[in-house]
């Protein structure tokens, strides 16, 4: 497998720098630990935290701006940031009016998470957390306990940055979380495997007419192993099992997510979004807003996954306010 890297060791610390240097407008890096903070923080609002393994990127450096995240802990590939990065950006990044911490469901994650959130109250540091489980694929995986968190992290991400950016309670802005992760579910599919770095081979092998349903986002086995099928099959396969969990009714209105693993070219996400508009429409769903393209990637997996988020007035109009980062950005 051919990478753009100088040392194997260096790629997550030379990719922060990259990310600072093509947006020092937008991010900073702070001076003592891995971790990517707003350029203007600390602001007079309540600090929006999150992190995880590199390799999904933009997730989450790139979601760290106005409207968005206040700082984002970035661990080497695919493994967990540590404690003290979360303690010491969510530090960095407290205005006084509290910490909020977005946590993806894996069990290193969540520890450390705690951890740090344990750490920040003993210094009287207000700190609340949500841990993100919309993954209906499987339930517990080799990185987690329950649900794995994927592709509704973007959509948490944005619309509680809006909210607290809008002047929110540490309360309100924990209570927002909670509601749309309770009315966000997922599935991915990969064509490919990725390869991390580190190992310069790719984590998982597929037949070149195989495809995997359910693979978490760091290659993960998902629900099933099977012959490639043509998109709209695929696309009606993962669909179906997410609409019938929450389970989506018809007349609801959703935010329709089609997010790209890394390595699948644009057109074919929107050749997968219109089988996928296709299916709502047959099941009487509204899509009220859209996204397409790559936001919470597996390195250079090749495949796709799809969120559905049921969505009412006040997410809405939080996910319409302006956003400004490396990776999402409109109305400012």
């Amino acid at each position: 497998m051919k990478k753009l890297l100088n040392r194997v060791d260096d790629v997550v610390v030379e990719s922060l720098a990259g990310l600072a240097a093509a947006h020092p407008c937008l991010v900073k890096l702070h001076p003592s630990v891995k971790a990517v903070l707003r350029a203007d923080a600390p602001g007079d609002k309540v600090a929006v935290v999150s992190g995880g393994g590199s390799g999904h990127e933009p997730l989450h450096g790139g979601y760290v701006g106005y409207g968005m995240l206040d700082a984002a802990c970035p661990g080497e590939v695919f493994t967990s940031p540590t404690p003290d990065q979360m303690y010491e950006a969510a530090k960095a990044v407290d205005g006084g009016k509290g910490v909020l911490f977005i946590v993806k469901n894996y069990t290193g994650d969540v520890m450390n998470f705690q951890m740090a959130a344990d750490m920040l109250a003993g210094e009287g540091i207000a700190v609340e957390q949500v841990v993100v489980d919309d993954d209906v694929a499987v339930q517990d995986s080799l990185y987690t306990a329950g649900r794995r968190g994927v592709g509704g992290t973007v959509l948490i991400e944005k619309i509680v940055g809006a909210k607290a950016q809008a002047g929110g309670s540490l309360a309100e802005v924990k209570s927002l979380c909670e509601r749309v992760n309770s009315q966000v579910r997922s599935m991915g599919m990969a064509l490919t495997s990725c390869a991390v770095p580190a190992a310069g081979k790719p984590t998982f092998e597929l037949g070149e007419d195989e495809m995997e349903i359910g693979i978490g986002i760091h290659g993960e086995p998902g629900r099933k192993r099977m012959k490639l099928k043509p998109a709209k099959e695929i696309v009606e396969m993962m669909a179906e099992a997410i609409v019938a969990d929450l389970p989506f009714k018809a007349g609801d209105e959703v935010l329709a997510f089609l997010n790209g693993m890394g390595g699948t070219p644009q057109m074919e996400l929107y050749l997968a979004y219109n089988d996928l508009a296709n299916f709502l429409a047959g099941k009487g769903l509204k899509i009220a807003r859209s996204l397409v393209g790559n936001y919470i990637t597996s390195l250079e997996m090749q495949g796709f996954s799809i969120t559905l988020l049921k969505l009412d007035e006040e997410m809405k109009a939080l996910w319409d306010a302006p956003v400004e980062t490396a990776g999402l950005r409109w109305g400012r």
